[in-house]
């Protein structure tokens, strides 16, 4: 069955395909050593069927979708939601994300990327502001949202900062150390200003007092590329 809803296609066409192959002669290895005209008279080339209307449908949304997630507070299931309105009988969420998944992997392939325990952390702001209320004065103040991940445990620290300047920026780099209990080898931070004054591809420069705090603490600072998002290889909010 899961066979079946992996390849979209019906049981009883799974169930033929696996008959033929155990009725035969050959191994799997050899099976799937064959090409695509072997394939189909190994198997006999099957009834022209229609498309599936339901899956063209969907997949006709997924560049939309992809774009669409790229926009602050956007997220899966809101854009299910609005697939769902258009197409009624459409897919349900697990299936849409499924089947997003599969298409994300065939148009844009990422690598996959080991961390070694304590090896790297990761520093960022988040994309969106958060607000605080003064219960005295009734004053709204707006903070940032500072971010930082270990990669192999991702182990997470989040405060609230004033601004981005760099003494919010360091003080709260010096927290996280202070919460995870130790120093890593390198800490990645994106090409923010408290971090990198002057960005460069293979030499970026560092904001100096950003450079002593490493140097004071032992560590070494590797900015992520300009533009090259998955240099950080993590996420913030999946």
């Amino acid at each position: 069955m899961s066979i079946a809803a992996q390849a979209d296609a019906s049981r009883n066409t799974v169930k033929k395909y696996v008959a033929s192959f155990k009725t035969s002669s050959y191994t799997f290895e050899e099976v799937n050593a064959l090409n695509d005209k072997e394939l189909e008279d190994f198997f006999g080339k099957s009834k022209e069927q229609p498309a599936n209307s339901r899956m063209q449908s969907m997949q006709r949304c997924f560049p939309h979708i992809d774009k669409e997630l790229k926009r602050s507070g956007v997220n899966r299931h809101m854009l299910w939601e609005a697939y769902r309105k258009e197409f009624p009988d459409g897919y349900q969420y697990s299936q849409f994300c499924f089947y997003y998944n599969q298409w994300k992997a065939r148009v844009n392939p990422v690598m996959h990327m080991e961390h070694k325990a304590g090896d790297k952390l990761y520093v960022d702001f988040a994309g969106e502001k958060i607000s605080f209320t003064d219960k005295e004065s009734g004053e709204v103040t707006e903070v940032e949202v500072f971010v930082a991940v270990l990669g192999s445990s991702q182990l997470t620290y989040v405060e609230a900062v004033l601004t981005q300047q760099k003494e919010d920026f360091i003080a709260a780099c010096e927290n996280t150390l202070r919460y995870i209990g130790g120093v890593p080898d390198a800490i990645v931070p994106d090409n923010l200003k408290a971090a990198v004054t002057k960005s460069n591809r293979y030499e970026p420069t560092l904001n100096e007092t950003f450079a002593d705090f490493a140097d004071h603490y032992g560590t070494t600072i590797l900015p992520a590329r300009a533009y090259h998002p998955r240099d950080k290889a993590f996420c913030l909010f999946p």
